[in-house]
């Protein structure tokens, strides 16, 4: 990986494989520098957000991230499974709370590797995944409110209701 890193170099100068240039900058390390000590504390609390989410979910025709018994997770991002995906989704954009699809296109489907995958080549499970993954919101900063307010969003959506007090989630909140 350090080799590769730096394109493709052990020694200055001398590559032996095709790399890239994914040295972190002066600017970049001091930002690291800055928020490794918060770490531990963001990763408590995105635990504890997660705990929350499967908590107020629970019961709900959706799939939510388990965690096998001996793991831990860090909870990067609380990605549901839902087969109405889109109007779910479009129901909690109405009422103010931001999702995010990661990823709506399943590798073996990017253009990018059209010549390499073989033509007509179905994955079932990515593919499925890839129509019904929905990422709500996830930041360590997150109140046990806004949870909440999403929690109930999305009862409020599978109950057939459409009102629901609203607490925005901005994109910026929930990157």
């Amino acid at each position: 990986v350090s080799q590769l890193r730096d394109h493709g170099s052990t020694t200055k100068y001398y590559h032996h494989e095709i790399g890239f240039n994914h040295r972190m900058s002066e600017i970049e390390a001091a930002s690291v520098a800055l928020k490794l000590p918060l770490l531990d504390e963001g990763n408590a609390r995105r635990r504890a957000i997660a705990a929350r989410y499967a908590e107020g979910l629970a019961g709900l025709p959706l799939a939510i991230p388990r965690i096998e018994e001996g793991g831990e997770s860090v909870h990067h991002l609380f990605v549901v499974q839902c087969t109405d995906r889109d109007s779910l989704r479009a129901y909690l954009d109405s009422v103010g709370v931001q999702t995010g699809l990661h990823y709506p296109l399943p590798l073996h489907q990017q253009p990018a590797l059209r010549d390499l995958v073989p033509a007509g080549l179905s994955l079932p499970h990515a593919e499925n995944a890839a129509q019904s993954v929905l990422s709500l919101p996830m930041f360590p900063d997150m109140t046990e409110g806004q949870v909440d307010t999403v929690c109930r969003a999305v009862a409020a959506y599978f109950a057939g209701r459409r009102e629901v007090a609203t607490m925005p989630i901005s994109s910026a909140m929930a990157a």
